[in-house]
């Protein structure tokens, strides 16, 4: 019978000659893979066509919420008609309760991609106005649009148009120019549908016309 006796000092001289060796081979693998995912995916993004030209806003459509706001509002929610096409809708909402009133909100890009909104509430118009203007203040100047004379507001984030009459303020505000939200105040209409007892989805408009024409 043979006995080997081997030394713990040749043997962890060994082992970690093989450990070390393994590791940076390890470590090169990783770098060498992680390099040709990165080549890959490189060539791969070279092959599929981009258009930086494509508008990165979606536009949406507000029929259905906007019937549905005149149905409900208790006064004319204002909307524009005739708009032209580089003025896309991007955002709708109608709150028939909050802090603010009954609230209506249409948002929109100009043909400039500044935003521009409606906003129209039944509250209290000071809180109201410093909300959705984010704090603009009177500029003691008026604009006429829509035949109505608007009350300029001006701030640091948003400029605004605020016309105020008996149950609602209606603000048009946001980024884009003073000629930009002229013109949209100018293309707004007001209507308020009610419906009848029994009529189911039919309705009859109350009113119609820009914000403030009696």
């Amino acid at each position: 019978m043979v006995v080997r006796t081997e030394t713990g000092m040749g043997d962890d001289g060994v082992v970690s000659s093989t450990e070390n060796k393994r590791g940076r081979q390890t470590a090169r693998d990783m770098v060498l893979s992680l390099l040709v995912i990165l080549l890959g995916a490189g060539f791969v993004y070279l092959l599929v066509p981009h258009d930086d030209s494509l508008d990165p806003v979606r536009p949406i459509s507000y029929d259905v919420e906007l019937v549905t706001a005149r149905r409900a509002a208790p006064y004319p929610v204002a909307a524009p008609v005739g708009l032209p096409r580089d003025w896309r809708a991007t955002s709708v909402d109608y709150k028939r309760q909050s802090d603010l009133g009954a609230v209506w909100h249409l948002g929109f890009m100009d043909p400039d991609d500044q935003y521009a909104a409606v906003e129209q509430s039944d509250g209290e118009p000071e809180k109201f106005i410093r909300s959705v203007t984010h704090g603009a203040e009177p500029a003691d100047r008026t604009r006429t649009a829509g035949g109505e004379e608007w009350e300029r507001y001006e701030g640091e984030k948003y400029d605004a148009l605020v016309r105020q009459e008996s149950g609602v303020t209606t603000v048009v505000t946001g980024t884009a120019s003073f000629e930009s939200l002229t013109r949209l105040a100018d293309a707004l209409e007001a209507e308020q549908v009610r419906v009848s007892e029994g009529a189911g989805e039919t309705g009859e408009p109350l009113e119609t016309g820009a914000p403030g024409k009696d």
